[in-house]
Order: C-alpha cells, then sequence, then structure tokens
C-alpha cells in the first residue's frame, strides 16, 4: 500500500494493486513513431497490470501503528514469509497464464533487491533491504527459476522488455507517491532490436491534471488513466479501527490526461 501524508491530518492510501493498474494503461498505449512497440505487447501489458499482485492479501489487512498514527508505505512493510510466500504464488499464478508475463514479474520483483539491476539510472533506485535469510532465500530462488525460463526467450529483447516494465511502475509511483512534480526518467526504450538505445524522458505537470511528457511516447495524444485511493484520518485507537474506517473510506479517482510536452 502506497502512503501518502498531505499534512492535514489524514493519510492518503492507494493499493499496490491500483498503482499497478495504471502502469497497464501505460503498456496498452505505448508506441508510436519514435517508440517501437514491443513484440510481446500483450504480455507486455499483463505484466504491468499485474506487476505487484503479490500484495493482494496484504491489501485485506494493512498494518497500522496507533503509536506513530500511521500505516505503513509498501517499502516500510517488514517482510515476512507470509510475504513473501504471497509474492511467489503471484508470479506462478501469472506465469501459469502467460509465462513471459510471468517471467517479467518474478524479474521485476527480484530486482527490487538488485538496485533494478542497474536498468535505470533516474530515478535513482535504492535497493531495499536484503539482510534477511528468507528474503536472500526467495531472490535466489526466483533468480535460477529465471535463468531456467530464460533458455525459451531472447535474452536481449527480454533485458529491453524489463527495462520497459521499470519505466512503467516509475512513472506510475511518480503520480502515486506524492502530488505530481517535475521528474526525469532515463533512459526509456526506444527499440527493441538490436542494442536499441533509450532517450531521456522529462515528465512535467501543467495543471488541471494534465501531464506532458516530453518526448511522447503513447499512440494517442489525450491518454487518460488515473489510480483510486481512499482518504482516512490518521488517528485511530487501534490496528482494528484504522481497516474498518480503510474499507468504509469512499474509493476516489485522481484522474490524469498525458499529453505531448
Amino acid at each position: 500500500m502506497i502512503v501518502r501524508q498531505p499534512g492535514d491530518g489524514t493519510m492518503i492510501l492507494v493499493n499496490q494493486t491500483d498503482h499497478a493498474k495504471l502502469s497497464g494503461i501505460f503498456a496498452a498505449h505505448w508506441g508510436n513513431a519514435r517508440f517501437a512497440t514491443p513484440g510481446s505487447r500483450l504480455s507486455m501489458v499483463r505484466a504491468a497490470c499485474f506487476h505487484d499482485n503479490g500484495w493482494h492479501r496484504y491489501e485485506t489487512a494493512p498494518l497500522y501503528d496507533a503509536t506513530e498514527q500511521s500505516s505503513p508505505s509498501f517499502f516500510q512493510v517488514p517482510t515476512s514469509q507470509e510475504q513473501l510466500d504471497e509474492f511467489g504464488a503471484a508470479i506462478d499464478w501469472l506465469t501459469g497464464i502467460d509465462p513471459y508475463a510471468g517471467l517479467l514479474i518474478s524479474r521485476h520483483r527480484t530486482g527490487l533487491y538488485r538496485n533494478r539491476y542497474e536498468a535505470v539510472t533516474q530515478p535513482v533506485s535504492v535497493s531495499r533491504t536484503r539482510n534477511d535469510p528468507r528474503l536472500d532465500g526467495f531472490v535466489a530462488r526466483y533468480e535460477a527459476l529465471q535463468q531456467r525460463q530464460l533458455e525459451s526467450f531472447d535474452k536481449a529483447r527480454f533485458a529491453r522488455d524489463y527495462q520497459l516494465l521499470q519505466f512503467w511502475d516509475l512513472l506510475s509511483l511518480a503520480l502515486c507517491v506524492r502530488e505530481p512534480r517535475e521528474e526525469i526518467f532515463e533512459p526509456v526504450p526506444t527499440s527493441f532490436d538490436g542494442d536499441g538505445g533509450g532517450v531521456r524522458m522529462t515528465m512535467t505537470p501543467l495543471g488541471e491534471g494534465r501531464i506532458g511528457l516530453d518526448p511522447y511516447p503513447f499512440d494517442v495524444a489525450g491518454v487518460e488513466g488515473g489510480y483510486m485511493y481512499r482518504q482516512v484520518p490518521r488517528a485511530f485507537a487501534d490496528e482494528a479501527a484504522f481497516r474498518f474506517a480503510w474499507f468504509g473510506a469512499e474509493p476516489r479517482l485522481a484522474r490524469f490526461v498525458f499529453v505531448p510536452g
């Protein structure tokens, strides 16, 4: 869960699974004269849409610290074997439907503990904490599976597809974790053949929910997207009270229109 504290005594809460749906919109509209459309387009859309499905169980019972008057944001949630099992189950579930999409979200999950395999230079990737034998075992297990699965796919193309998935994830996070601000993303793939190449992309808020991207990567101007969120007070007597408020809060839509610029 993404947790924001706007400073007015409330928390803005965004499910990781809802953030991922925004990534899926980016994937579905990717490609134009400058940005090549991935050959494995449907698999890429699936991977973007479902890359955070491992958080579904947590979202049924989000944590709350009454002393801090806050729910932890996703990068603060303690590692547990139960959570790692959920990450693994999500990977296995999508792999059973679409092996390439499953491989991509497997690589995405382990990459969060490997500085995204240096696929991104901006924003700077910070590796999640790994000083935990359970987490080390999870990463080692799924990296070994990835190596076997990659025998069935083009490794160079997979590396570019993984890099593109990281951009979609980071662009969505940039809109979900805070109010939109100017951001730089680099490198953003433009091609999937040979060495390909990547460009530096700037995101600029233009007001009234309009987000400018330069260069512009989508198939049409004016792509619409957004995410669902809930807003609740910060102060609760205990975790149960917080959870009831979370489930009972009105779902709201943060809406954006993406345009050249």
